[in-house]
């Protein structure tokens, strides 16, 4: 394989079938995948280079580039600036935004409304705004940079208080890395995947890229149909074919789709 990438016989199948591929897609997550995590979600850029081999790709006209991420979409636009007409499907699938502008979000019932609200409430009432990202149908507790310690009863009166609210089939409580989300059952990250997937040509390479356990829906919904990549700086277990250690082996592998799709 080329420099920055492992020698992976997954990966150098993959990368000789785009090399003649009239079409393909590139299903990335965000946080910890192109962004390293930080304290202050706010400060989470990319790494460098991320943004400019991107742009490459999508200049070709010959990859269907999706973020797919738990984040809203709306929270993404300062971050990947300058590009544009990107398709993202934010909080988890929920919503979609389309690379002309225009924006759809799935139906949540009024039960699972009512739920998150009294979810919030005790949110607010604890004190805990500072940690919370609140978005469409679901509530997350962030608590990266905390000490451990406190970390550790942050999650359990977590679990104590909305274990309740998830025992109905309408929410589910979600462990992410150095948090926990609230959110409604369905959509998930995997049904993002598998609608793009069903929207592909059964030919055309696709390859999905995330770090958190939430992408394991992912993973699973591309399986045997796509390319499966775990991106982060220590191994776990995974549903994903191949690891890379970010953000050298992350470029690595953008550098190769970018140079594969110029010459298709």
């Amino acid at each position: 394989m080329e420099r920055s990438l492992p020698d992976s016989a997954a990966l150098r199948d993959f990368f000789d079938r785009l090399a003649s591929a009239s079409g393909s897609v590139l299903l990335l997550d965000y946080d910890g995948t192109l962004a390293p995590f930080q304290i202050e979600r706010e400060n989470a850029y990319p790494y460098p280079q991320v943004v400019p081999f991107l742009d490459r790709i999508i200049r070709t006209g010959k990859t269907r580039l999706v973020i797919v991420t738990g984040r809203r979409v709306a929270d993404l636009d300062t971050f990947l600036q300058p590009l544009n007409n990107l398709e993202i499907w934010g909080a988890h699938g929920l919503e979609h935004l389309l690379p002309d502008g225009s924006y759809q979000q799935a139906r949540i019932s009024s039960r699972a409304l009512e739920l998150l609200s009294l979810a919030k409430e005790w949110v607010i009432a604890s004190k805990l705004i500072s940690a919370a990202e609140f978005k469409p149908g679901g509530i997350a507790i962030h608590w990266r940079g905390m000490p451990e310690l406190e970390a550790g009863r942050l999650e359990a009166e977590l679990r104590n208080r909305w274990s309740g609210l998830a025992i109905n089939g309408e929410l589910k409580l979600l462990s992410f890395e150095s948090g926990m989300e609230l959110r409604v059952v369905r959509p998930d990250k995997g049904d993002a995947v598998a609608s793009i997937v069903k929207e592909t040509g059964p030919v055309a390479p696709i390859a999905y890229l995330g770090d958190d356990l939430t992408d394991e829906d992912s993973f699973r919904a591309l399986d045997g149909r796509g390319l499966t990549v775990l991106v982060r700086p220590e191994f776990r277990e995974t549903h994903a074919q191949v690891w890379l250690r970010p953000p050298q082996e992350l470029i690595g592998f953008l550098e190769s789709w970018s140079n594969r799709v110029s010459q298709a």
